[in-house]
């Protein structure tokens, strides 16, 4: 019996990642340590504020090449690491890239990827970027740390959140994902071409789908987003950059507000394009914006008191809901009034 309980005893604890969650298993792992799990870290001298982000792109699992033009890649990939930096009103000033391939890239592909890379950097004013290069038993591997910078003295006047702060967005939710699903569809047909009759295959005509894939594909940030907050006069509290669905951003900004929220459904812009595919693939375009991703938008949460100006000075934010008591929880407000859970997967 007791050589049972002693064997029983040396077996190791095995938990399913599953079972946590994704954001409840990344927490685990920082519970007995000083480390803050953040891929965000502020730094200062006597006039700026700095900030830095790090992002990751691995091929198969954040992007695939059978349709995606690797030129396409590098810019998406520089806006991706901008994103959180524009989120937090930090303008990007430096973009440190390293490449990790594989046999099958020749030099031609990694110098697509570089004048993708450039376009995103010209295009936001961006003069140091660097590159670095190494080997990949995977396929491509893409991270890049961006740093950005902010005055103090800006900074230092922003406003605090409270349980009345609004939620806004840069744009319409969930074309990304419905662009999405053009491609991997396209990708299925292709794979089902018979090998004798490819020579006579010809490229599908997506012309209609024009803006939903450009929204996957090459999606764009306003370079002067911060400019513009500046020109109307006030500053957002904090932001969020919407890449895995808006469920996930709303989830983690009440996680480290302390607040709940509440997201009003019929507020929440949807391109008709977006709507349109939703109903020719037989899903629920809601469904969609909460829980798909590649949106690369921002959140901002902004005073109530601003609201007016809001309206009147920022014509691109769409006020989709606002903060509440953490008692309340997350909801989606139906335009009867129900409220539903927000959910969002790798949150249990």
């Amino acid at each position: 019996m007791a050589d049972k309980q002693n064997k029983a005893a040396k077996i190791p604890q095995r938990t399913e990642i599953k079972e946590l969650g994704r954001i409840a298993a990344l927490d685990k792992l920082f519970e007995k340590t000083t480390y803050k799990n953040s891929d965000i870290q502020l730094l200062n001298n006597t006039d700026y504020y700095y900030m830095t982000a790090n992002r990751i792109m691995m091929e198969g699992v954040d992007f695939d090449l059978t349709y995606t033009p690797i030129k396409y890649l590098g810019y998406k990939m520089g806006i991706y690491a901008m994103g959180p930096l524009y989120a937090r009103n930090y303008a990007p000033y430096v973009l440190s890239f390293n490449v990790g391939i594989s046999g099958k890239f020749s030099y031609e592909n990694v110098d697509w990827l570089w004048a993708g890379i450039q376009a995103a950097a010209k295009e936001h004013n961006i003069s140091n970027v660097t590159i670095d290069l190494s080997s990949s038993m995977t396929g491509l591997i893409i991270s890049c740390t961006s740093v950005g910078r902010q005055e103090k003295k800006i900074v230092d006047t922003w406003p605090k959140i409270d349980k009345t702060s609004l939620l806004c967005v840069t744009g319409n939710l969930g074309a990304a994902y419905m662009g999405l699903h053009v491609l991997e569809r396209e990708k299925v047909a292709f794979g089902k071409v018979p090998p004798e009759k490819m020579k006579d295959y010809k490229q599908p005509d997506l012309s209609k789908y024009k803006y939903i894939l450009s929204q996957y594909l090459t999606p764009e940030i306003n370079s002067k987003c911060i400019d513009n907050f500046k020109e109307a006069g006030f500053y957002p509290s904090t932001g969020y950059f919407i890449t895995k669905g808006l469920g996930d951003t709303i989830k983690q900004l009440c996680k480290e507000t302390g607040f709940g929220a509440k997201v009003y459904l019929d507020k929440i812009p949807i391109a008709p394009e977006s709507r349109a595919m939703a109903d020719e693939i037989g899903i629920d375009i809601i469904t969609s914006v909460i829980n798909g991703g590649d949106d690369y938008r921002l959140l901002y949460i902004v005073p109530l008191e601003q609201h007016e100006q809001l309206h009147k000075e920022m014509g691109d934010l769409d006020v989709i809901g606002h903060l509440c008591p953490a008692e309340n929880g997350t909801s989606l407000i139906t335009p009867d009034g129900r409220c539903l859970e927000i959910k969002a997967q790798g949150w249990n």
